[in-house]
């Protein structure tokens, strides 16, 4: 009988794990393998891990009932005939927003310049500060920006904050969280983890809110990686500073941001807000084209694999990558690779340094492949490089909180912002390459040099990339 109920539980979980939706054949067959090496341990893992399933508040499909409280994407408009195109095309099936024109933008110093700009437009908003990090925490920068909400809340601005409840964990306990409610800011916990067994039995407590959002009077937002810290970072101060890149824009893009924001806020809180999209939008002049993408787990699993694959394959001269965490699926390797592959001038900047061991295996375990298709590989050695973005011939830029690896396709709440902008596009170029300038090339020699233990410690991360 016991054996009878071995074959069962990994054969009835395998079973299972076959006929789940939205799930490529490499992770299929990890976790078929992990379940037959591991019966118990592996069916425990499968069920608390391996399905991606939103709670009630986590599904904008589940969230309620009534269809007319879920926020609805903009109509669409007329295609547009630039190199962008495709890019936009592809953003605009994700989350449904359309290329705006009219938008300004700034590429910020370093972290403590984004904070001290935010302070600012906090001190002289008029109307509301919307603002969502994944990771706020009680140091310096945080303490700065918990106060400027408290000053403006007092002064009659409707302020209001969502962080992540695992990301923020430590700050929502702590006494800037309280100063603000007190303050009369009005708080919500995305992804409330509450009992964590009765969070399991409800979905996943890995899925989490990883967005950066920043709303202030419907005319200026903030995107980029930076979450709500000091760049020493002091949860994991040995790998600091966090290196970051944010873009303070004006205009249209930010009415898309708040779009995006009041939906969160009513998923979390079931606070209807929607007359806030009815305000007027204000212009920046000209000004550039640029479109908020946002993703989550309610999205097809390649949605984010798409969308970095349609940005590589529109380049025409050159592509330029930085990302902390680099751990991608078939397609988005062999597309970096076609990139390098078709004679585009193909860069990927990673941290030397990864504050995951197991992502820092995972990426290196690709090296050989994109050396051998003629990409050029860069490990930044000043810190680690958390800056999250992508240019394509020197006139796209795509910038925010999504990462290139499994986590940020499948599980989290992601944004982003791609715009067509040669001269903002071209800051961003110049902070790239500093990046480099800090970085050491990875060449095909110092792969092969490798010990064989080593590669096969990258090879087996890889190799469970989709488990882990």
């Amino acid at each position: 009988m016991w054996l009878l109920a071995h074959f069962l539980i990994i054969i009835g979980l395998s079973i299972r794990v076959l006929l789940r939706p939205r799930r490529d054949p490499a992770s299929r067959i990890a976790w078929i393998l992990f379940i037959a090496a591991l019966p118990y341990v592996g069916a425990l893992a499968y069920l608390m891990l391996g399905e991606v399933r939103l709670s009630r508040s986590a599904n904008p499909r589940g969230a309620t009932k009534d269809r007319s409280l879920v926020f609805q994407p903009q109509q669409k408009q007329a295609g547009i005939a630039t190199v962008a195109a495709p890019g936009f095309s592809i953003g605009e099936s994700l989350s449904g927003f359309t290329a705006v024109g009219g938008n300004t933008g700034e590429l910020l110093d370093d972290s403590n310049a984004t904070i001290e700009a935010m302070v600012r437009d906090i001190d002289a908003a008029t109307e509301h500060v919307h603002l969502l990090f994944y990771i706020w925490l009680a140091d310096n920068n945080g303490r700065k920006v918990a106060e400027a909400m408290a000053r403006a809340a007092q002064r009659g601005v409707a302020c209001r904050v969502i962080v992540d409840d695992l990301g923020s964990r430590d700050f929502i306990r702590s006494e800037y969280w309280s100063n603000m409610s007190r303050a009369g800011v009005s708080l919500a916990r995305a992804q409330a983890i509450g009992n964590v067994l009765v969070r399991i039995l409800k979905g996943r407590v890995d899925v989490r809110n990883h967005r950066k959002v920043v709303v202030i009077d419907n005319y200026i937002t903030y995107c980029g990686s930076q979450n709500c810290a000091d760049p020493e970072f002091a949860v994991k101060p040995k790998y600091a500073p966090w290196v970051d890149a944010v873009v303070r824009f004006e205009g249209p893009i930010a009415s898309q941001n708040q779009h995006l924001f009041l939906e969160d806020w009513f998923l979390t809180t079931q606070e209807d807000l929607r007359q806030l999209l009815q305000h007027p939008v204000r212009q920046s002049g000209e000004g550039f084209r640029a479109q908020v993408i946002a993703t989550g787990p309610e999205n097809h699993y390649s949605a984010m694999p798409e969308l970095f694959a349609t940005l590589m394959f529109s380049a025409r001269r050159e592509l330029v990558i930085t990302t902390p965490y680099y751990v991608p699926d078939a397609t988005m390797q062999a597309a970096l690779c076609a990139s390098a592959r078709r004679g585009i001038a193909t860069t990927i900047v990673l941290p030397a340094r990864n504050d995951s061991w197991f992502v820092g295996a995972a990426s290196r375990s690709c090296y050989a492949e994109l050396l051998e298709a003629g990409v050029c590989i860069y490990e930044y050695v000043g810190g680690l490089l958390h800056a999250k973005t992508l240019t394509v011939d020197g006139e796209i830029t795509l910038i925010g909180s999504a990462n290139m690896d499994r986590r940020s396709f499948e599980l989290n709440f992601e944004n982003n912002i791609l715009f067509q902008d040669s001269v903002l596009t071209q800051a961003i170029r110049c902070r790239q390459e500093d990046y480099i300038g800090q970085s050491t090339q990875i060449n095909a020699a110092d792969v092969a040099a490798w010990t064989r233990l080593y590669r096969l410690r990258n090879n087996a991360m890889a190799m469970l990339s989709p488990i882990l």
